[in-house]
């Protein structure tokens, strides 16, 4: 809401001379985001930044604007779900859970894929306050998502208006490569699940290179 106010940043080149860059509340945030969840990756001197640079826009944007949530009360019923599908990403998960007032501390952050930390390689639930779903292998997520969103439609239909709650999930390509993945948003799209929002991360990489190698389905 005071995405219109700006602040300034202050960097020395080579030559001494100050050069001011202006920034606007929202990018500062985003950029925040991309720095807290790199530097996570960096001190442990393992993990994936890729993902979180690129989808921290879209994670600000959701965490302020849609998701519906209470960090005091993460077990409440009436909160909307959030799933990362593409779990290697996850620091980018850390630092909103952490910025957005979850019970995860600086610190945890700074033990990103230690043994026992909160913070650990890959989201894991009943572990880390606000992960609603363990993931790891690419696709799982897609379909624990839907089954969230299956979840949800038969309690609204069982008790009206008392489940109005939204699942959002995180996916990229390799989640679409995989067969589980594929299946399970088939089966949402053939039940109907409105309240199921899939939001891809669509940046044509793999591990082996560019999709292109092995996948060319043009999926919107």
């Amino acid at each position: 809401r005071e995405k219109n106010r700006t602040t300034r940043g202050i960097l020395n080149n080579n030559n001494n001379n100050n050069i001011v860059i202006i920034f606007t509340m929202e990018q500062l945030a985003i950029n925040t985001i991309r720095a807290l969840s790199a530097d996570m990756v960096q001190a442990a001197v393992s993990g994936h930044p890729g993902m979180p640079l690129g989808m921290a826009p879209a994670a600000y944007l959701l965490w302020k604007e849609f998701l519906n949530f209470d960090p005091a009360a993460p077990q409440w019923l009436g909160r909307d779900r959030f799933v990362l599908s593409n779990g290697h990403g996850c620091a980018l998960l850390y630092s909103m859970l952490h910025l957005t007032g979850y019970a995860l501390s600086l610190d945890d952050l700074k033990q990103f894929r230690q043994n026992e930390s909160l913070t650990p390689g890959h989201p894991e639930r009943d572990l880390t306050p606000g992960v609603e779903m363990t993931t790891g292998p690419l696709g799982q997520g897609v379909g624990n998502a839907v089954g969230l969103g299956i979840t949800q439609s038969h309690l609204n239909a069982r008790f009206p208006g008392l489940f109005e709650n939204y699942t959002y999930v995180f996916l990229g390509d390799g989640c679409l490569m995989e067969g589980v993945g594929q299946e399970a948003l088939s089966l949402g799209g053939h039940l109907g699940l409105g309240k199921l929002i899939a939001i891809y991360d669509d940046n044509k990489i793999s591990i082996d290179g560019s999709t292109d190698l092995a996948f060319s389905e043009n999926v919107r």
